[in-house]
């Protein structure tokens, strides 16, 4: 890569900080020419890791060391300089932490961008050239991605765990656990006759079969930390003019959904974002659940069954306790949460023997009876269901897909007939798990056989 990258890393203007980072073999040269000018190289190389207070001059056009005498100052800035490999991105690093104005920024980024090889970094490209360079892997750049995104506590906590090398460490034990079993069985089918572990296929039957279990659980887990990382989904249903929009406005804090005392007024699903107990949810009003013969409200009553069967957790709301006791209007998962809400409890108060159910409520929206039990309950459910989620690796779908085939791929190697075989298949496992972390190295086989086993001495 022999151009220099730069970009705005901190956030949009106006800032009380803005942070212009450059990255590539020019980094310190483009630096140079915005501090100093030529006859004053004693500052030209900033001490690296340590903050230096310079003003930044527009360059010059012959681009030497620094700018033309009494030339403008753009801005009085904090300048940073880290040597690669060990930055960022492994290359040479430049911050430039300047007043975060508007035009003070623009006017950064065209001085810089004056200077040869010197561009505006793509979406991506600073983590893409750390992954290049070996400072990180795949997961750890997904991860990364995750804690800039995140907008709860358990999606930091989550976020945070991976990005600091917990996925990194795990996937890498997998890899190396799995190189040892296609080692075994490397040096079993190419050199027979030296001295093996008598045991060797019983203990490779074992690690293999350690392997799955450790695979399908933390698939199990990582299809639940989704929800943390994409949000709770919570449906409100029921029948029309039972108090559904009202308990969005509620919950929301806002007028998001329209309520009328008209029957079908709503008609679409209508989305609001809440953080319960550090959990992002994503509370859905739906239309009432009803036969009609209006082609659009029929839609929306289709879309209204769609959303509850997709829920994470779902509130039956009615202000009939009577209907609680029939089937539920919607199709629905055994395993989903249903709480069943008595709407306008502040007119009629819900039967003491009807609220002995944990999962039934008395609610009012406009005097917000029972609302924070509600609330109180979904945070415990969310925390049930998915606090052991934080513990899995896999939670993006591409790593679970991954883990899939390479745990079908193992159990294939269990039942192959011959050793070469089943080595075969002990390959395409760790093919699986390089497509995760985008690293594979099959010479690391050898490397096991040759130094662990000290084979042909």
């Amino acid at each position: 890569m022999s151009d220099t990258i730069f970009a705005l890393s901190s956030g949009p203007a106006p800032a009380g900080i803005a942070v212009i980072r450059l990255s590539g073999p020019n980094a310190l040269a483009a630096l140079q020419s915005l501090v100093t000018s030529p006859s004053d190289r004693a500052k030209c190389t900033p001490r690296p890791r340590h903050a230096h207070r310079r003003k930044l001059y527009r360059p010059n056009p012959e681009f030497i060391a620094g700018p033309i005498p009494g030339s403008e100052v753009l801005d009085d800035a904090l300048i940073l300089f880290f040597p690669g490999p060990a930055s960022f991105t492994g290359e040479d690093v430049v911050e430039l932490h300047c007043h975060g104005g508007a035009a003070t920024i623009a006017a950064v980024l065209q001085a810089l961008g004056q200077y040869p090889d010197c561009r505006l970094a793509e979406a991506g490209e600073f983590s893409r050239r750390a992954f290049a360079n070996g400072n990180m892997d795949l997961t750890e750049a997904e991860a990364l991605s995750d804690l800039i995104a995140a907008e709860t506590e358990a999606q930091r906590r989550l976020a945070l765990r991976l990005a600091t090398g917990a996925g990194h460490d795990r996937y890498q034990d997998w890899t190396d656990r799995l190189v040892r079993i296609l080692a075994l069985i490397e040096a079993a089918v190419d050199f027979p006759e030296d001295d093996l572990p008598p045991d060797m296929l019983d203990q490779n039957a074992n690690a293999i079969a350690s392997l799955i279990a450790e695979w399908e659980q933390d698939i199990r887990l990582g299809a639940l930390s989704s929800a943390i990382r994409d949000g709770v989904r919570v449906a409100i249903v029921g029948s029309p003019n039972v108090g559904k929009s009202s308990l969005l406005n509620k919950l929301a804090g806002r007028d998001a959904a329209i309520v009328s005392e008209i029957a079908g007024t709503t008609r679409d699903v209508i989305e609001v974002r809440l953080d319960l107990g550090g959990y992002a949810v994503t509370l859905s009003d739906t239309a009432g659940l009803r036969d009609t013969p209006d082609a659009v409200e029929g839609e929306g009553v289709r879309r209204a069954r769609a959303t509850a069967e997709s829920a994470d957790i779902i509130l039956w709301v009615s202000d009939d306790p009577m209907v609680f006791d029939m089937p539920a209007p919607f199709g629905v998962l055994d395993t989903i949460p249903v709480f069943q809400l008595l709407t306008k409890c502040d007119l009629v108060s819900a039967p003491s023997q009807w609220l002995d159910d944990p999962n039934r409520f008395g609610i009012s929206s406009v005097t917000g009876v029972g609302l924070q039990d509600l609330l109180s309950a979904i945070t415990s459910v969310c925390a049930e269901r998915y606090g052991q989620a934080t513990a899995a690796v896999a939670v993006r779908a591409r790593h679970r897909e991954a883990l899939s085939r390479a745990s079908e791929a193992l159990e294939a190697s269990l039942a192959q007939p011959e050793l070469a075989l089943s080595g075969e298949d002990i390959r395409v496992a760790l093919m699986e798990m390089g497509r995760i972390t985008g690293r594979v190295d099959v010479e690391t086989v050898l490397d096991v056989v040759f130094q662990e086993f000290c084979i042909g001495k």
